[in-house]
């Protein structure tokens, strides 16, 4: 069975604390979007394989650690995943990028491909997977039910708040599959909403509430 990770770490709960405000601003949304998820990328990262190399410092020639193998992929679940982009290639600058497009079907009400584009070599890589929220799971199941085909070397889910129903559904479609999460939060409410949640991540991070002037 996969691992999930809450991220208990005093500076990760003061920011959410601060995102959860409906009050909080857009610009402030997205900057905080961006600080949570370089914090979470350290947890998310933690199994990557290391190599030893030899270097020179000033004083002396030395054996270290990098990581080892191709470059990570971060794939983003779009539109909301774009937010915490940023925030990964802080940490990983070299990371490869691809995108996952998922749109619900009016008639099936199931999630629908639209866009998809990845690295290569995805056989080679880790894999990250980003979405802020992780509700129904609707989403994160189709978009690793896509990613699989790839065969990668290993796939990590991360996102800023997931609701039990969603890690449930996640863990069973994909059982090895690691999450790496800022909060479990209570449920979902009768439209899908996690409670407290966030309210919808992608509008918050890209401005376009309804309501907002």
């Amino acid at each position: 069975m996969n691992k999930v990770i809450e991220v208990k770490h005093p500076l990760v709960t003061h920011k959410l604390s601060i995102m959860r405000n409906k009050e909080t601003s857009t610009s402030e949304f997205r900057q905080l979007t961006f600080e949570i998820t370089s914090l979470l990328t350290f947890e998310a990262t933690k199994h990557f394989e290391m190599e030893s190399v030899k270097i020179s410092t000033p004083v002396c020639d030395t054996q270290n650690q990098k990581c080892s193998g191709k470059k990570p992929a971060v794939i983003s679940i779009l539109r909301a995943g774009n937010g915490m982009l940023e925030g990964m290639l802080s940490v990983m600058p070299s990371a490869r990028v691809g995108f996952v497009g998922l749109e619900r079907d009016e008639k099936t009400l199931e999630p629908r491909q639209y866009y998809y584009k990845v690295p290569q070599n995805m056989d080679e890589r880790n894999v990250i997977v980003v979405d802020p929220m992780l509700a129904t799971g609707g989403s994160a199941v189709s978009a690793l039910n896509l990613l699989k085909k790839e065969n990668p070397k290993s796939i990590t889910f991360v996102c800023l708040v997931a609701a039990p129903e969603g890690i449930k559904a996640l863990q069973t479609a994909h059982q090895n599959v690691d999450i790496v999460v800022a909060s479990i939060d209570e449920k979902l409410n009768k439209n899908g909403y996690i409670v407290p949640g966030l309210g919808d991540a992608g509008d918050r991070i890209f401005g376009t509430l309804k309501k907002e002037k």
